[in-house]
């Protein structure tokens, strides 16, 4: 499936490690795209103009299909034709393509980034911002966001538990001198997973601690970050200037474009499809289930399979997008007013 002439557009902001990764990998495979400016804080109008509530950054676009989730926009990603100069190597063998999937477990599910988030927000200088404080601790849906005394209180399990993190990579599958942990000729989808909160908490001053973790006791890992930013910032540098849209660009690119995907059907054995009841075209509400879980999407349900759901909803000027998102940590009900 290729993208042909509909346009690619990349809603972040700057400092956001979620969005880094779709960076990288848009990068890494050469595939060229337009991006589209948000703020670090809610409201983002640009994206309401879409009919859009979900509120994580990023959000791509491919045509008028709208991509939610960081996971889930690599892997419609994965399915576009490498670019020119693509660096990014492919899982192939049963072996890669387990590892994979189990760093997206291990850094996501078992919490193990939550707590590089917890380092980096204990220097980080948005903690003396109320309003980027009032942000989050919405976002986190009043739990999981932690005042400065909680993340002192936490900061030795903390370290203790990232301290196991580099342990692990560096006795393990680093530990034969590989380039990249999958064992492959250039970086995957597996590096980047690993790969982001090792190099956020290295821009943030003072948020690695470096008595418990340095160079000198990971020699390994360091010089496997320092390989994988380099590779991704040259990457970076081919793929050439981004050009940057504004909000009412973006979406007038956006409806005036086809829609990427064909439409998809209902699969009728879903247990959650047939414990509610759901049909074609029926209205329902979507929403991811950990964080930002008070911005809930609303439209007509398309279709419904074992990896993704998606919906139908109406844009500002009554244009109409798919919003496309991934099963896993996301949720759909019927919609009630």
């Amino acid at each position: 499936m290729g993208s042909a002439e509909k346009p690619i557009i990349l809603y972040h902001y700057e400092v956001s490690p979620y969005s880094k990764q779709v960076l990288w990998y848009l990068a890494l495979k050469g595939i060229k795209f337009q991006q589209c400016m948000q703020p670090r804080i809610m409201p983002r109008p640009d994206l309401s103009r879409l009919g859009v509530k979900y509120r994580r950054i990023p959000v791509l676009t491919i045509g008028r299909d709208v991509y939610l989730d960081t996971r889930h926009i690599m892997t419609k990603l994965s399915e576009l034709e490498p670019g020119k100069g693509a660096r990014l190597s492919v899982a192939t063998t049963p072996e890669q393509k387990a590892l994979q999937r189990l760093f997206q477990v291990f850094m996501i599910d078992s919490g193990f980034g939550r707590c590089f988030v917890q380092l980096i927000l204990y220097k980080t200088r948005g903690m003396m911002d109320p309003e980027f404080v009032k942000d989050r601790t919405e976002f986190m849906s009043g739990a999981g966001f932690f005042p400065p005394e909680a993340l002192e209180a936490m900061r030795p399990d903390t370290i203790r538990r990232v301290k196991d993190g580099f342990e692990f990579l560096e006795q393990t599958l680093l530990s034969d001198g590989r380039d990249w942990l999958l064992g492959t000729a250039g970086p995957t989808v597996g590096d980047i997973e690993m790969a982001w909160p090792l190099l956020w908490m290295e821009k943030v001053p003072g948020a690695r601690p470096e008595e418990w973790i340095s160079e000198a006791k990971f020699p390994k890992v360091f010089a496997w970050m320092e390989r994988f930013k380099s590779t991704a910032q040259k990457a970076v540098d081919e793929l050439g200037e981004l050009r940057t849209l504004t909000g009412e660009e973006a979406a007038k690119l956006i409806l005036g474009s086809d829609y990427h995907e064909s439409v998809g059907q209902i699969d009728e054995t879903d247990v959650v499809v047939q414990h509610q009841k759901l049909k074609k075209g029926q209205l329902v509400k979507m929403w991811p289930t950990d964080t930002g879980s008070n911005h809930k999407d609303v439209g007509e349900l398309v279709s419904v399979s074992d990896k993704e759901v998606v919906i139908e909803a109406k844009a500002e000027d009554g244009g109409l997008v798919r919003i496309h998102a991934q099963r896993h940590g996301f949720a759909v009900a019927p919609y009630e007013k």
